[in-house]
């Protein structure tokens, strides 16, 4: 059967490749072995809180799963709106929000409504392997740009002022970002946002972990910058709704009918029950819990981090929003006698029983060395990981 171009040139999301090595090897584990712990997939440990789970049941029993309007239950746009006002004091107006099916489906809006066949998105190189390819399957093309932990792993104004070509239509940033946690600094992200507008560009911003900040100076939505700056957010991190698959964009006022109608025809609406329980998400008792879960997820941060750099695992920028360790493991790849952090996966999947993410799916740039934690798991689970780590590595 022939495979269409588009498709073939979508590279295997090896975070799922290897989680699905490590599960197997978990149910093929011998009676009496250690269990595995998964500290690969980026994924938080709390579920739905009682309220939004109340909700949904209530939806349930009251018949409401029929088709919503394609941008959303006006109420959720309202909620969402409010949202942005009271936690970071924006005016969003309700009708800039378009409710989504989780964010792949914001980017995948996003990039559809904007990115014609041949155009350029500049991104920073290590970013979300997932990312590029919503680029690419828009039949753009993601050019990474390397950038270090000098940079905070995050682009500069001068690379993108450096990298603008012809074909390049804008950049696709992430601040808070997977892999690293880390955010851009507000100036710099408004001397980005400068160069792009200036070249009549567009300025797409992941903020699905904006939630989940641990810094004031970084905690800001990009929102605040531009209204005509294009912001990605999800229910799935901080609001803790990762199945239910749900997302929104807030885009300029002039975009919302183009996305509009291609919601329509891709998916027809997010799905119903899980917007009527989403509601629920900014009650006060939700939103105290919330921010309990943040300053747990904050405890494991600094937890973690020290204890990597004791076994040789550096974090060389400490992540100010997120629940990831972007780790160099150099060492630790000496110490194993394995040549990178996709060897050193497997042998730690293997012989300590702890699964984790090598750095090639977060790009090409030096990403051989890095290897990537996730915090999202519980202070107990994460104390059993290091233990089993200072064991094979010291």
């Amino acid at each position: 059967m022939r495979i269409a171009a588009r498709a073939q040139k979508i590279e295997p999301f090896y975070v799922m490749e290897v989680a699905k090595a490590a599960s197997a090897l978990a149910r093929e584990a011998v009676r009496g072995a250690a269990p595995m712990i998964f500290l690969n997939i980026g994924e938080p440990d709390f579920t739905a809180p009682p309220l939004v789970q109340e909700a949904a049941e209530r939806a349930v029993r009251a018949g409401r799963s029929q088709y919503t309007d394609a941008t959303g239950l006006p109420a959720l746009r309202e909620r969402i709106s409010a949202w942005y006002a009271q936690r970071h004091g924006l005016d969003i107006a309700p009708g800039r929000i378009v409710v989504t099916a989780g964010a792949s489906a914001a980017l995948q809006l996003a990039c559809l409504a904007l990115i014609e066949a041949g155009d350029e998105i500049l991104m920073p190189d290590p970013s979300y392997p997932c990312n590029r390819h919503f680029v690419s399957a828009s039949e753009g093309t993601a050019r990474l740009i390397p950038c270090g932990p000098e940079q905070r792993f995050q682009l500069s104004a001068e690379q993108v002022r450096a990298a603008w070509g012809p074909k390049t239509r804008g950049v696709l940033l992430a601040s808070p970002s997977n892999p690293t946690g880390t955010s851009i600094d507000p100036a710099e992200l408004r001397r980005i946002h400068e160069v792009v507008k200036a070249r009549d560009g567009i300025t797409l911003v992941d903020e699905i972990y904006l939630g989940l900040s641990y810094d004031e100076r970084y905690g800001h939505s990009a929102l605040a910058i531009d209204e005509h700056i294009i912001s990605i957010n999800s229910f799935s991190k901080y609001f803790s709704m990762t199945g239910w698959r749900l997302g929104w964009l807030v885009l300029p006022e002039v975009l919302v009918p183009v996305v509009e109608r291609l919601a329509q025809n891709l998916y027809i609406c997010p799905n119903t029950l899980a917007q009527h329980a989403a509601l629920a998400c900014f009650e006060p008792d939700s939103l105290s819990e919330y921010e309990r879960r943040r300053a747990e997820f904050r405890a494991r941060r600094d937890f973690f981090i020290p204890a990597l750099k004791e076994l040789g695992l550096t974090v060389p920028v400490l992540p100010d929003g997120a629940f990831y360790a972007w780790a160099d493991c150099t060492e630790a790849c000496r110490r194993l006698d394995v040549k990178d952090s996709w060897e050193l996966s497997f042998a730690l999947m293997q012989q300590a029983h702890v699964a984790v993410t090598p750095g090639r799916d977060f790009g090409s740039a030096d990403t051989a060395r890095y290897i990537r934690f996730s915090t999202a798991s519980a202070l107990p689970q994460l104390q059993t990981a290091v233990e089993r780590l200072h064991k094979l590595l010291r």
